[in-house]
Parts: structure tokens; C-alpha cells; sequence
């Protein structure tokens, strides 16, 4: 007899206890096989259907930015075919000379420059220690301040342009870039509020009571404690209201008339003819163009959003 189906064989009544064989309830073809396989095949699925779906809004985000750059590279004949290729057959810089040539693009981008940044500068600075008293000392006026922050972003420019114009025609800032900039700094303050609000909440109060105990009084608390934690909170919000006061149209477009002190954004009108025309070429250059300072500014302020985990910050 076979040692394969003998008495004493691993089939047989000796074999070892309490363990199955191949085909046995824990084993790849049992019932818990089987679940842990569908599980780890569903989990797979899941993570390429992740991955799929990440891709696609990629290519979502990048596809107009690439669009843009393929454009603005074709000469006037590759525009005006009425199947446009993917690809410029012979890229050309041409349309890029022609719109500096057209406008001051230059100057529309210091312009630009200086408006949204001393803007975003001014409301972040003015924003940081409002967040910071309505975050740790809640009451019915600061419950206020907050529906109004809320409410306030519910205006439509149209309804506020009226009053503001002739605010500002008063003090004599109508056509001027510090006019312009004091209207980005009240239009941004209340999201720089609402969006630093939630930073200073999500650092332990723990921590600032842990550097009182050891000595430290208010402001060195603010200072070395809950300032290096609100960076990423901080970075996130200057990023936000510069690019909404460098992408900004109307205010720009209502309050400034003279061509010397226009913004990027109003700029970028005049490459349409009178009969609403575009010049598709310089415009997709000057476009291509008043996108590089949004995007250097995301690149050299990414690694700043990381958050910093406060864990381990108060020493047993």
C-alpha cells in the first residue's frame, strides 16, 4: 500500500491534528481564502480605480494650461485652420513680441505685482490676530463676527461697486493703485479671517499653557509656540488671496482708467478687436504670461503646507 493512501499517510487518519489539507476550511480554496481574496482583489480594484480617476482630473487641470501653451506658440496661419492641430508644426515665439509690442504687459504686471501683493500682505497681517482672538475666546460677538464673516462673502460685486466708487471717489483714490489695493485688502480679509480661523483651532491650547508654566509670557507663547505652527495655515492663505487679487477683474476694470495703472487682468482685454475679435495668438501669450506668477508663487510656497504635527511639542 501506497504511503500516498495508506492508513499513515497525510491523508490518512495519522496525519498531523488540528490542520487541514489544500482544499481544507482555512485553506486558498476555503471559505476565509476565498473572502481574504475577494477582499485583497476589491482592495486593488479599489486603489486602480483611485489612481484612474486621480489621473483624469489631472488631465483635467493641466489640459487648458496646455492648450494655452500650444496656442501661443502656433503661428497665424496654424490659427486660422479650421481643424487646429494638438501640436504647433512649427513653433514660433512670434506671438509673444507681438503682444508686448500691442500693450504694456510689463508694466500691467508690476502693476499686478504690487496691488495684490501688499494687498494680501496687509489682510493676512490683519487677519492673524482677529483669528487668532475668535478661535480661543468664543463668545456671542465673536459667534457674531463670524456669521457676518460668512455673510459678507454672499455680496455680488455689483451690489457694493455703486457706494464703493463714490467712497473712494471722496477720498480721491479713484484711479490709483492704493485705492485698488485697499479694496483687495477689505474684499480678502473676511476669507483670510474664516480660513485662519481653523488653523489657529486645530493647535492645542495644551501647548501654549505648557510654555506659560515654564516661564514664557504672551508674546514669547505667540512667538515660538503658535506662530511656527500656523506656517502651513499662513502660507495657505497668502497663497489664496494673492492669486484672488492677481486674477481679480471687475474692481480693476471699474476703478482704474488710465493705461499706465491697469492691471494684468484688464489687459488682457484690449487684445479683443472692436467687433469682438480676438487676436487668439498674443492673447493665448499675454495669458500664458499673467500665469507664470501664480504658479512660481504655488512651486516656492508648496513645501510650506505641509502641516507641522504638533505632536511630542509638550516634553513629558
Amino acid at each position: 500500500m501506497s504511503p500516498a493512501t495508506g492508513p499513515s499517510g497525510p491523508s490518512g487518519p495519522s496525519g498531523p491534528p488540528g490542520r487541514s489539507g489544500p482544499t481544507g476550511p482555512s485553506g486558498p480554496t476555503g471559505p476565509n481564502g476565498a473572502a481574504g481574496t475577494r477582499a485583497r482583489g476589491w482592495r486593488r480594484a479599489g486603489r486602480a480605480g483611485q489612481y484612474a480617476g486621480l489621473l483624469c482630473y489631472l488631465v483635467f487641470l493641466a489640459f487648458p494650461l496646455a492648450w494655452l501653451v500650444s496656442t501661443s506658440l502656433k503661428s497665424p496661419q496654424e490659427l486660422g485652420e479650421a481643424a487646429p492641430a494638438w501640436l504647433p508644426r512649427r513653433p514660433t515665439l512670434e506671438n509673444f513680441r507681438a503682444a508686448f509690442e500691442a500693450q504694456p504687459l510689463a508694466r500691467s504686471a508690476l502693476n499686478s505685482l504690487v496691488v495684490a501683493g501688499g494687498a494680501t500682505l496687509v489682510s493676512v497681517a490683519l487677519a492673524l490676530p482677529a483669528a487668532y482672538v475668535l478661535a480661543r475666546h468664543r463668545s456671542r460677538i465673536g459667534r457674531a463676527a463670524n456669521a457676518w464673516v460668512l455673510v459678507s462673502q454672499m455680496f455680488p460685486f455689483v451690489l457694493v461697486i455703486i457706494p464703493l466708487f463714490l467712497v473712494l471717489k471722496n477720498l480721491h483714490l479713484i484711479d490709483s493703485l492704493g485705492g485698488l489695493a485697499l479694496v483687495y485688502v477689505v474684499w480678502n480679509l473676511p476669507f483670510s479671517l474664516w480660513m485662519l480661523q481653523g488653523y489657529v483651532k486645530a493647535v492645542p491650547v495644551s501647548l501654549e499653557e505648557a510654555a506659560a508654566v515654564d516661564g514664557a509670557g504672551r508674546v514669547r507663547v505667540l512667538r515660538s509656540v503658535v506662530l511656527p505652527l500656523l506656517a502651513p495655515g499662513l502660507v495657505a492663505t497668502l497663497m489664496f488671496s494673492f492669486v484672488t487679487a492677481w486674477n481679480e477683474f471687475f474692481f480693476a476694470l471699474v476703478l482704474l482708467k488710465s493705461p499706465g495703472n491697469q492691471t494684468m487682468s484688464v489687459i488682457l482685454t484690449r487684445f479683443l478687436g472692436a467687433e469682438g475679435v480676438a487676436d487668439l495668438g498674443p492673447l493665448a501669450a499675454a495669458s500664458l504670461l499673467a500665469t507664470v506668477p501664480g504658479l512660481l508663487f504655488f512651486t516656492l510656497l508648496q513645501r510650506r503646507l505641509t502641516t507641522r504635527l504638533p505632536a511630542g511639542a509638550v516634553k513629558g
